[in-house]
């Protein structure tokens, strides 16, 4: 049964495609042996980014949080009033991964830095991260990046 979910969870990924890659609501990401794709909710203005992900008690698989500074600036994060674990993917204005944080501990307040100059911050479940073998040089497509190594089409 729980490989039937991660396997719809795969498909419903791959299905979202190229070209979602490139709207608001969603967040692209590729590295040297993969790809997928995220529904976002956008967290752009100071209230926004202080609420995050505060008080949810689930997040789908291929949903996330994606927090936009105005500029690229010193980012941690902490889990305060955070109910579930997340991994937690900071970006600089290039899109080049700076940091992640593998499943984070709810309600844990000690600070995850993400480095000096990170431009976005990407939330998801915790655990996604290493269930799709994240790894080396990893790069996010968002129309609101300022300096993308994987621009928009």
């Amino acid at each position: 049964m729980i490989r039937a979910g991660l396997l719809a969870t795969a498909l419903c990924l791959l299905s979202q495609g190229a070209a979602a890659a490139c709207s608001e609501g969603v967040a692209g990401l590729r590295w040297p042996d993969g790809s997928a794709s995220f529904t976002v909710e956008i967290a752009d203005d100071a209230a926004e980014r202080a609420q995050g992900l505060m008080f949810r008690e689930s997040l789908d698989p291929s949903a996330g949080m994606l927090f936009i500074y105005e500029r690229p600036q010193p980012a941690a994060f902490w889990m305060k009033n955070t109910l579930i674990p997340l991994d937690i993917l900071f970006f600089d204005a290039s899109g080049r991964l700076t940091a992640v944080h593998e499943n984070a501990v709810p309600h844990d307040e000690t600070p995850l830095p993400g480095g000096d100059a990170v431009a976005m911050v990407l939330e998801i479940p915790g655990g996604r991260a290493r269930e799709l073998g994240l790894s080396g040089a990893v790069e996010l497509q968002h129309p609101r990046l300022p300096n993308p190594v994987w621009p928009c089409e």
